[in-house]
C-alpha cells in the first residue's frame, strides 16, 4: 500500500503559489457517490499525511459529494462521520445545490435533479427502482422528503462556498475572472464553465476547483482542475499542498 501511495505521489511546481507556513492542505476532488474511492482515497490521504512532519493539516471537500454514482447517501454519511476526527471542511456543488433546491418542496428542481444524476442519490435512500419508476414528480417528492435525514440535510446546508489559504482560492466550479473573489456570486462559483475555463492569464489568487472533468490534472496560469471523473473513471483525486510545494494522489493505482 505505501509503496503505491509514493509511486503515484507525484511533485508538480507550475503555477507557483504558497499556504501559509505551517499549515498542510489536501484538497479532493468531485466524489459523486463513490463511497469505495473515497474511502480508498481517505486512506491514501492519512497514510501520506503521517509520513510527513507534523502540521496544521486541513482536508477540503471541493463539492459534488452526491448524483451519478450509486453511494450518495452513504457518502453523506461518511463525510458526517469525519466531524471531529481532523479539521474537514465541505464546499457546496451545484449538485448538492439542486438536491436541497428540490428537498425544499421545487418541482421543478427536482425534474432537473433526475436528469442530472439525482435519480442514483433517490435509490441511494432506500427508494426502489420500481417505487421511483411509478411515482410521479408530486409522490416521488414526498418519498424522498420522508427517507433523506434531517441530519443530512443540515449538514449539506452548512456547506461553504469559497476557502480562501494564501495564494489559493478553493471552490467547486470557478470564478468569474472579471469579478474579485470578495464579488463573486454563489451561482458562478457552483456553475461556471467557458467563461472560467477559457480566461486566460493570471488571476488574484490560483483556484483549485472541480465540476470539470479532466482525464487529468490540469494546471494552468490561473487554476487546478482536479474533476477526474471519478463515478465514471474510477479515479477520484487529490492534491496536498504545504509552503510552496504540490502533489497528488488518487485512486487509480
Amino acid at each position: 500500500m505505501i509503496s503505491r501511495l509514493f509511486a503515484r505521489s507525484r511533485a508538480f511546481r507550475p503555477p507557483t503559489g504558497a499556504v501559509p507556513a505551517g499549515q498542510r492542505v489536501y484538497a479532493i476532488g468531485d466524489i459523486h457517490g463513490r463511497l469505495d474511492l473515497l474511502d480508498q482515497l481517505l486512506e491514501t490521504v492519512e497514510a501520506d499525511n503521517a509520513s510527513r512532519p507534523n502540521a496544521d493539516t486541513q482536508i477540503i471537500f471541493l463539492g459534488d459529494l452526491i448524483d451519478r454514482g450509486p453511494n450518495s447517501a452513504q457518502v453523506i454519511e461518511r463525510a458526517i462521520g469525519l466531524i471531529g476526527k481532523g479539521k474537514f471542511r465541505f464546499l457546496l456543488g451545484n449538485h448538492e445545490e439542486v438536491f436541497l433546491k428540490a428537498l425544499s418542496g421545487d418541482l421543478k428542481a427536482l425534474s432537473f435533479f433526475t436528469r442530472i444524476g439525482g435519480r442514483e442519490t433517490i435509490l441511494s435512500y432506500d427508494i426502489s427502482e420500481s417505487e421511483y419508476q411509478a411515482s410521479d414528480y408530486p409522490e416521488l417528492l414526498e418519498m424522498l422528503q420522508k427517507r433523506v435525514p434531517a441530519e443530512h440535510i443540515s449538514f449539506l446546508e452548512a456547506f461553504e462556498d469559497m476557502i480562501i489559504l494564501g495564494d489559493y482560492a478553493f471552490v467547486h466550479a470557478g470564478v468569474r475572472p472579471d469579478q474579485a473573489l470578495s464579488h463573486q456570486r454563489a451561482s458562478d462559483l457552483r456553475w461556471i464553465r467557458e467563461e472560467f475555463l477559457g480566461h486566460d492569464g493570471a488571476l488574484e489568487k490560483i483556484i483549485v476547483h472541480g465540476h470539470t472533468i479532466s482525464a487529468d490534472v490540469e494546471f494552468h496560469e490561473h487554476r487546478i482542475g482536479i474533476d477526474t471523473g471519478a463515478y465514471a473513471s474510477g479515479n477520484l483525486t487529490a492534491m496536498g499542498f504545504e509552503n510552496d510545494a504540490r502533489w497528488i494522489l488518487d485512486t487509480a493505482s
